[in-house]
């Protein structure tokens, strides 16, 4: 499982753009509705043989978000193209504080 720190996430008009950490590292995501289909892209590569994931975003008191997308491959940034995530998100923004996506 790959598991991102969420240190800050705004909204803007129809998307959440902010700011994870994993292993350390900084990365810019960005969580909008599915105008491309479902989209799942990681600012680094990971060896799978896998097309799709389980993403997830979790909060205290078991609060948490998930959805089924496939990997479009790498980006620059953390990117999650998904309509039940993005709905969520505008309820629960300041709520969830894990982005985890489970690659096992």
């Amino acid at each position: 499982m790959l598991s991102f720190k969420i240190n800050k996430l705004d909204i803007f008009q129809s998307y959440f753009f902010g700011k994870v950490e994993f292993r350390n590292d900084n990365y810019k995501v960005n969580i909008q509705n599915q105008k491309r289909g479902k989209v799942l892209k990681l600012p680094f590569e990971i060896n799978s043989k896998k097309q799709q994931f389980i993403v997830r975003l979790t909060g205290p008191n078991d609060l948490f978000v998930e959805d089924f997308l496939p990997i479009w491959g790498q980006s620059e940034w953390l990117e999650i193209d998904s309509d039940a995530i993005t709905y969520f998100l505008a309820d629960h923004q300041d709520q969830l504080d894990t982005i985890e996506i489970m690659n096992d």
